[in-house]
């Protein structure tokens, strides 16, 4: 299968030219090494070379020998690595020595001892509906955070298609298999995780019977800031009785990770209001494919429960958002109030501009959007936060537009970077 051009591309490219070594980070399978392959010299890959694993226990300077820029796979596995990356970077004082990539950050955190300087870290996720082609990019997330107006041609992506998606994923290996191979293949995912990968988070071996209902639990939650309490509850099914609060937490860490789940964080404006903020996280997994997975949904099945299927669309629109978001330089938050005024997505840039997003599955909520955005707009404290780049509604489908109270209409189907 030829590569597929990755938004990740140039920030790998421009990041190697400015340091020894980059890091890419992300769950496995979502591409990593593809895509460090299109700029490396020579590689050395860790998950499938005993022989490799073996020396970098035992003499890890070794299988650091080798044309530049040089592939150290799955660099967890030999976690003494990192710091022979640093001390040879130091050595050779000069820029795109080494592209490392994980699917887990190891639990003794080797990288403890700072590469500041040398090291750069790279966060990847599944492919995104820009990369797939099924969205344009006519309306840029860049030029959003400039202000600029959200103006697109219709961009339509069936209701079906769109179920179909969110079941599918944005996984690079499945894109030419059939939506049976590929749901198969994503239970075959979650087992693996709930089996082996999640190992890799603390090397504590886990109970996969509870991996397995936890993370039916978090499907269940998804786009929602469910508590940890809740979430050990709700895993109680037949002879069941759950999970302790504070082992559920343990078990959560550990998917965080191995990067399988991406809590969405919350946002800490100055505001100008007495208004009380929600700072628990949105539950979210790296691809809203994992949801569907863990409760066995089809694309037919999802088109049935409209509930289910906002919040996983609320998913899908999430971690594209997060990888335009971070072309951009910028993170996605959320923000929730006592209240009950929340925006589902703040893209706030490092220089301090931001954009306040709600996502509607349906049009006919598309005004309740639009309002809780102005309000938002308004209790900001502007002195301090400055003014909202943009305010928009994320849709499915239609034209991209400014309606006359300033807040613009985004059909997912032509954002991108």
């Amino acid at each position: 299968m030829d590569y597929i051009p990755r938004i990740i591309d140039k920030e790998l490219k421009d990041q190697l030219e400015s340091v020894g070594a980059v890091v890419i980070e992300g769950p496995r399978a979502c591409g990593k090494t593809e895509t460090a392959r299109q700029i490396t010299a020579s590689e050395v890959l860790l998950d499938v070379d005993e022989n490799a694993r073996a020396l970098a226990a035992i003499e890890p300077a070794h299988i650091l020998a080798g044309s530049t820029p040089r592939l150290i796979d799955e660099w967890q596995l030999g976690p003494s690595v990192w710091n022979h990356v640093r001390r040879t970077v130091d050595e050779r004082r000069a820029p795109g020595q080494f592209i490392l990539t994980g699917s887990a950050i190891p639990a003794d955190d080797i990288t403890r001892h700072t590469g500041a300087g040398r090291l750069t870290r790279l966060r990847m996720r599944p492919l995104s509906l820009f990369e797939t082609g099924h969205a344009s990019g006519a309306i840029s997330m860049q030029a959003l955070l400039e202000g600029v107006s959200p103006n697109a041609p219709e961009a339509r992506i069936p209701i079906a298609t769109l179920a179909e998606r969110i079941c599918r994923g944005g996984w690079p290996g499945n894109l030419n298999k059939t939506t049976d191979q590929v749901l198969r293949a994503n239970r075959d995912y979650l087992n693996e995780i709930r089996r082996a990968d999640i190992a890799n988070g603390d090397g504590k071996r886990r109970n996969p019977a509870k991996i397995g209902l936890l993370l039916r639990s978090l499907a269940r939650n998804v786009a929602t800031p469910a508590a940890v309490s809740t979430l050990a509850s709700d895993m109680s099914e037949g002879n069941s009785s759950g999970m302790k609060p504070h082992t559920a937490a343990q078990y959560l860490e550990t998917l965080e990770r191995i990067m399988v789940v991406e809590n969405q964080l919350a946002w800490a404006p100055r505001l100008r209001s007495r208004s009380v903020l929600r700072t628990r996280p949105v539950r979210h997994f790296t691809d809203p494919s994992l949801a569907v997975a863990a409760l066995r949904l089809t694309p037919n099945r999802l088109l049935k429960d409209l509930q289910l299927f906002g919040f996983l669309f609320e998913s899908l629109v999430i971690r594209d958002l997060r990888v335009y978001a971070q072309a951009a330089d910028a993170e996605v938050y959320h923000y929730r109030a006592s209240d009950g005024l929340e925006a589902d997505a703040i893209v706030q840039a490092m220089d301090g501009r931001w954009a306040a997003f709600e996502i509607k599955l349906g049009g006919k909520r598309v005004d309740e959007g639009a309002r809780n955005l102005l309000k938002l707009a308004q209790r900001v404290d502007r002195e301090l936060c400055g003014a909202p780049s943009m305010l928009a509604v994320i849709v499915p489908s239609g034209y991209g537009y400014m309606r006359p109270d300033g807040v613009g209409i985004i059909p997912i189907g032509a954002l991108g970077p």
